[in-house]
């Protein structure tokens, strides 16, 4: 059996223990699903590498690959690029131009993949002023540009796969294998170096905590393949023989969903909370007895423990609520979900319990890209899951919390460093020590739970420490708020930036027979929604101390997105631009 140092191993120690696995990668292609098996999949990453071989790539060259969607071809690159010393630089497909053109420079890209015609129209507008960058190559047949089959064919002829072989050879567990640019809340991406060790070492490590069944289960992966999260995760279901199939959009998730019949998605809570909000809409628009029993079954999904934490009464109570009502919502994930696992950012703990409760368990973990990323991860067995926690932290990994109360690891999986970023480097890496810039506590049972950012924390005029994301994770539990940024530092006290959920606040106009206006502009400025909004505030307010109480909140008439500039592509809040786009918003609040 192949031994895994290096994440091209993966593919080949697939192909030995699980024989072959039909449809390993899977894309749909015209309407139809395309499968790849393992053995097909080792062969066109055999070609691309010496296709590669034959267009003079050295060990060390980088190689971008940026695709608007997951898919087969980008995991064949990948390998490919990776079997001959070269490193796989993917890169977010959103960003800006400018930022293209700073990401191909400074990584000294060679050569760049992408997925389709609008990447290329993108890249060809700042190719020239990427002197290094030679050829683009499209897995889509886009005009102009040369088609990543032409690299196949390049590469059908294996007389040269022994040089492949030695390259493979050639290469460490300690050597570099991708550089992740971050997508930064503010400022230049910094280049986050990880070794095969890195990435490997995670993927082994956090195996053990994720239940599927070897060569059995099915995985739908849509979540970016460029961020290290999606990407290790892909990584972990080669090592388990899982069938990988890969969404045609987030528009289609939903379809996609009921035809891939998935045991396993990964979800950012984002998506977990769009998905809960569905669920209930369709039991707000029951009537009668069914309409109870959607709500009886979720207020008890609402109150769950695990591990029969709540008695014999309320299991009793939740297996009827499993069979008569959380049955549907597993059918409406295809049926046959026995996992979602979420990272990226904090879950809201009532979306942990009415999921567990529902049977389809959402193990939240936590992690950075300069942690290859899992620094630990909820499991639901031998009572590894607890509500309102990032799990414990996984094998061969140390976790400390620093006086100040930052979360500080050390172990194979924390990154080389920055590329050409030295002094960076040494900021958060003291002592082989990752400093995360999160701030947590690790209770009595080794559990980790994050309280907020270190550098987003803020204080006001009145010396009070604020942790923003605690009381934004609060707020965004209305079902009428979609996003909120709590500002305040310097300030006499805190206050909100607000875009409301748009389509919920509609329907509640609708309901209650109040005239919202055609636009977003209307909306926001509605008395009566204003009021409602300040309902659901003065209610969260409770929860916290008088000082972090959001006193003031201003709606914006804008949906914040990754294109729009409010938010990272990883769906975190640009902290600074928003203030920026907010400025008149903020003198109203602070200044009026």
């Amino acid at each position: 059996m192949t031994t895994i140092t290096r994440l091209f191993d993966l593919p080949y120690y697939q192909e030995q223990k699980y024989k072959t696995i039909p449809d390993a990668l899977v894309n749909k292609e015209n309407g139809v699903w395309v499968k790849t098996s393992t053995q097909d999949y080792i062969a066109k990453a055999n070609a691309i590498s010496r296709g590669l071989l034959r267009l003079g790539i050295e060990k060390n060259d980088k190689i971008a690959v940026i695709s608007t969607t997951n898919r087969t071809e980008w995991n064949i690159v990948d390998i490919g690029i990776l079997q001959t010393g070269a490193q796989n630089v993917p890169i977010y497909p959103t960003i800006t131009e400018e930022d293209y053109e700073y990401i191909l420079n400074h990584c000294e890209a060679k050569y760049c993949f992408i997925s389709d015609a609008v990447l290329f129209e993108k890249i060809s507008r700042i190719k020239k002023n990427v002197p290094l960058l030679k050829e683009v190559y499209s897995f889509d047949s886009v005009t102009n540009c040369k088609n990543w089959k032409e690299l196949l064919v390049l590469g059908e002829d294996i007389s040269n796969q022994n040089e492949v072989e030695a390259r493979k050879d050639n290469v460490t567990t300690l050597d570099l294998a991708t550089i992740i640019y971050t997508s930064g809340t503010t400022g230049r991406p910094k280049g986050v170096m990880l070794s095969h060790q890195n990435i490997v070492s995670n993927v082994l490590n956090s195996a053990p905590r994720i239940p599927f069944q070897e060569g059995v289960s099915r995985a739908l992966s849509f979540l970016p393949i460029c961020h290290i999260f999606e990407r290790m995760i892909l990584y972990l279901y080669q090592y388990y023989g899982v069938a990988i199939y890969f969404g045609e959009s987030i528009e289609k998730i939903s379809d996609n969903i009921k035809e891939v019949q998935p045991t396993v998605i990964t979800v950012v809570p984002r998506l977990v909370e769009k998905v809960y909000d569905k669920i209930y809409s369709k039991g707000n628009d029951l009537t009668g007895i069914k309409r109870k029993l959607f709500f009886w079954a979720n207020d008890l999904g609402l109150r769950y423990e695990p591990y029969g934490a709540n008695g014999w009464w309320y299991e009793m109570q939740l297996k009827i609520a499993q069979k008569l009502i959380f049955s549907k919502w597993r059918e409406g994930l295809g049926g046959k979900i026995e996992l979602m696992v979420s990272g990226s950012a904090p879950l809201q703990p009532r979306l942990s319990r009415v999921f567990a409760a529902a049977q389809i368990p959402v193990m939240e973990g936590y992690g950075l890209s300069e942690t290859s990323p899992v620094i630990s991860v909820n499991d639901m067995r031998n009572n590894g899951f607890k509500v309102g926690t990032v799990g414990k932290p996984i094998d061969n990994l140390t976790v400390k919390i620093a006086a100040d109360g930052e979360i500080l690891c050390k172990g194979p999986n924390v990154m080389m460093g920055y590329f050409k970023d030295d002094a960076k480097t040494a900021e958060v890496i003291i002592d082989d020590y990752f400093h995360t810039g999160d701030i947590g506590e690790i209770d009595s049972e080794g559990f980790l739970k994050i309280t907020d950012r270190k550098k987003e924390m803020f204080k006001t005029s009145g010396g009070k420490y604020i942790a923003p994301q605690l009381i934004e994770n609060a707020m965004k539990q209305s079902r009428f708020i979609e996003q909120v940024m709590v500002i305040g530092d310097g300030q006499k006290m805190p206050a909100a930036f607000i875009q409301p959920n748009f389509e919920f606040v509609r329907e509640w106009g609708v309901l209650h027979k109040i005239d919202l206006g055609p636009s977003n502009d209307s909306l926001v400025n509605n008395k009566e929604v204003i009021a409602r909004i300040q309902e659901e505030i003065n209610e969260i307010n409770t929860k916290f101390g008088n000082w972090e109480q959001i006193k003031r909140f201003e709606l914006t008439s804008d949906v914040w997105t990754a294109d729009s500039g409010h938010l990272t592509p990883t769906l975190k809040l640009r902290r600074k631009i928003i203030m920026g786009i907010y400025k008149s918003l903020f003198d109203k609040i602070y200044n009026s």
